[in-house]
């Protein structure tokens, strides 16, 4: 049975060798994993002024001009190389729809823009699985604001670990690929992140 990364592989060598075709299903077969992205990455503040499905849009249009030097260089794998596109688009859309804050969003690039109540509940609910009823704790704002301080309190790379498993379900592989950092490490700093954020919530 094939992989997506299988899948992947395959259609970046038919891309390699000039076939048409691929490169638009590559960028195809991830539109929903960039869709997932971007809406749990989101500002809630920006999300009322900016549709995600136009972040990705964007995304992919940027993609496909960028294509021919990707396919030379390959400096990342190929989801993670689109992820860099759509959150440098999502941090340049808070940037602009929210300029008259008091720090631009440049500023905070490494931890980007905020994530939505919803996300902060979805991640809660990951961590505090196992847990006795989730379902009828894990939405109270007192939780949600407990977990956001949570995420807050840690380092960039940690709270991004976290993030990226849990809202954007990516592999460590991934992960490793964006951060720049070995897969050891984050699986180390995700087992760190996660104990912290489960004390975050016994402690309720």
């Amino acid at each position: 049975m094939s992989t997506p990364s299988d899948n992947t592989d395959s259609l970046l060598r038919l891309a390699q060798d000039g076939h048409p075709d691929a490169r638009r299903r590559l960028l195809e077969v991830y539109r929903g994993r960039l869709a997932q992205m971007v809406a749990a990455r989101m500002d809630p503040r920006v999300t009322a002024r900016l549709d995600p499905s136009d972040v990705v849009q964007e995304t992919l249009a940027t993609a496909s001009q960028k294509m021919d030097d990707y396919l030379t260089d390959q400096p990342l794998p190929f989801y993670p190389w689109l992820r860099q596109i759509a959150w440098e688009k999502l941090v340049h859309e808070h940037d602009r729809h929210l300029r008259a804050a008091k720090r631009s969003v440049a500023r905070e690039q490494p931890r980007g823009p905020d994530i939505s109540d919803a996300s902060v509940a979805g991640l809660a609910r990951c961590v505090a699985c196992g847990q006795s009823s989730p379902s009828s704790t894990l939405i109270r704002g007192e939780t949600k604001r407990r977990v956001r301080e949570g995420l807050n309190a840690m380092a960039d790379a940690d709270r991004e670990i976290l993030l990226m498993r849990y809202l954007e379900q990516m592999p460590s592989k991934e992960i490793a690929a964006v951060l720049g950092i070995s897969e050891a490490a984050v699986n180390m700093r995700h087992m760190r992140a996660l104990e912290r954020l489960r004390k975050v919530l016994e402690s309720r």
